[in-house]
């Protein structure tokens, strides 16, 4: 299987290669990192940032204000300058004490694939930490019947994003789309 060249080896191959990961790799790294997604591919745009970060805050900063997020608070936070679609984003779990202003979260929401958006209000209720989370290149907070930003429980939340790894998400992105093209052709 491993020297030969022939188009059945490479089959093998990448069906061995992809049985690896899916079963090993992924629930392993999910077992380190303390999350059931360890590794999120970013398939939105709304955390983008098209500009340095300066001429991004001051096209941003009323957004933020509104939440008591000064700029030298905004700079010191992970992923400051936000994230582009095609990414991976590296998770950790997170208890909900431990989530804070400024953090990324993925979070389920009726929506079927997840939200990752920067927490910009925490508030507690009962007891209970509920979240609020705006994306950086959303102009709004949006409050929609299937995505409510302002009701964020930690029952929902996935994990926490720690590291950006820059485009190899669009492996992801291209052969779901290449899945829906073919499972929509027959």
């Amino acid at each position: 299987i491993w020297e030969d060249d022939s188009p059945l080896s490479w089959v093998v191959n990448v069906v061995l290669a992809f049985v690896i990961i899916k079963f090993l790799v992924y629930p392993g790294l999910g077992l380190v990192l303390g999350t059931s997604h360890p590794l999120v591919a970013v398939v939105s745009e709304s955390m983008e940032h098209d500009v340095i970060f300066d001429k991004w805050w001051e096209q941003n900063k009323a957004a933020y204000k509104q939440f008591g997020i000064a700029e030298n608070d905004f700079s010191s936070y992970t992923l400051k300058n936000g994230f582009n679609k095609g990414d991976i984003i590296v998770l950790m779990g997170a208890a909900p004490e431990k989530i804070k202003k400024g953090d990324i979260i993925v979070y389920q929401s009726r929506r079927p694939d997840p939200i990752i958006h920067r927490v910009v209000g925490i508030k507690s209720e009962n007891g209970n930490f509920i979240y609020t989370t705006k994306g950086d290149n959303n102009a709004n907070i949006i409050k929609e019947a299937d995505l409510d930003e302002t009701n964020i429980r930690p029952d929902t939340v996935i994990g926490k994003a720690k590291l950006r790894v820059p485009l190899l998400g669009y492996v992801k992105i291209i052969s779901v789309a290449l899945f829906n093209t073919i499972k929509g052709g027959s």
